[in-house]
């Protein structure tokens, strides 16, 4: 369990930097839950708005289904104030995040360095990096159960010209400086494999875990690893097509956090601010020839398949 004790002022917060440097972004966190000078989190960063770049047309009501994919099952490995895409090079500069996938993330992360790392994932040769803002209840710090990583197709997109994403890819999904509701079909919270969606964590019941999902772009330019704001380079299909410029069609990567939550949602706030700021992080770090073995043999022949155990089902 990580707590931060209750700091509600500037002169916490910088009191904070020089004494626990990794607990900063969660300072920033309390300080717009005590009522900031913005009422939003001091170390959010606004990126381009999701929807500037489309949406998918619907939000998905399950996960699994008949829809092709793959999946990956990855447990959590830490939390730390440190973003690489975002903030790279720069250590404890970020709000706090959750990684899951590859062990060895922190703010000097590059997409070469991904190879050198272990991975928590059921997937050897997945060593991607995965991350997502912590979930904090008060000044406590939930650690996530689990994440799963959903490679499928866009809504209504051919699974036949679906490609691998491209060594060193690297992705933003959702807007870590929303400052209202963003679309469900980008990101929504739920519980257990139910098929409910809401903009707030709903109240669970036991055994039905709270779960955020995040759905990433799954249109690419072509050209560009990564951009500026970090959504520029990608964007969402649209009844099967996808837009001007961003001719590759790439798996619509749906990813999901699994937290120990269920009944009263009272005190629950996100690192980077609101409850409405949901958001995650990736970079592609997976081995290439399996990744593209996994489209092929999945996406491509229309099948649900469990990676870890190489299990093929529809």
């Amino acid at each position: 369990m990580i707590t931060v004790k209750g700091w509600c002022s500037d002169a916490g917060a910088r009191a904070v930097t020089r004494r626990v440097r990794p607990l900063v972004a969660a300072c920033a966190v309390l300080l717009a839950a005590c009522g900031g000078s913005d009422g939003t989190s001091q170390r959010s960063v606004v990126h381009t708005d999701a929807t500037s770049l489309g949406q998918p047309d619907r939000p998905i009501a399950g996960p699994q289904g008949a829809t092709p994919q793959f999946l990956v099952e990855c447990t959590y490995s830490h939390t730390a104030a440190d973003d690489p895409i975002v903030f790279p090079g720069q250590p404890g500069q970020s709000h706090l995040h959750v990684f899951f996938g590859n062990t060895h993330v922190d703010a000097n992360t590059t997409i070469a360095s991904l190879a050198d790392g272990d991975t928590t994932c059921d997937q050897p040769l997945d060593k991607a990096a995965y991350w997502a803002p912590a979930l904090l209840r008060g000044s406590e710090v939930l650690r996530p159960v689990k994440s799963t990583a959903y490679y499928r197709p866009g809504e209504g997109v051919d699974p036949l010209i679906v490609q691998a994403f491209p060594a060193g890819l690297m992705m933003v999904g959702g807007n870590s400086g929303a400052r209202g509701e963003q679309p469900l079909s980008i990101v929504a919270w739920g519980c257990g494999a139910g098929i409910e969606r809401a903009v707030t964590p709903p109240e669970c019941v036991q055994g039905r875990n709270l779960r955020l999902m995040i759905t990433f772009p799954d249109c690419w330019d072509g050209v560009h690893l990564d951009s500026a704001d970090h959504h520029a380079h990608i964007a969402y299909s649209s009844k099967g097509l996808c837009p001007d410029g961003f001719p590759v069609s790439i798996p619509q990567l749906q990813f999901s956090v699994e937290y120990p939550v269920w009944g009263s949602t009272e005190g629950l706030v996100l690192a980077s601010g609101g409850l409405t700021t949901g958001h995650a992080d990736f970079m592609n770090g997976w081995d290439q020839a399996k990744l593209a073995s996994e489209v092929d043999l999945c996406i491509h022949r229309k099948v649900v398949c469990g990676v870890a155990s190489g299990r093929k089902t529809g």
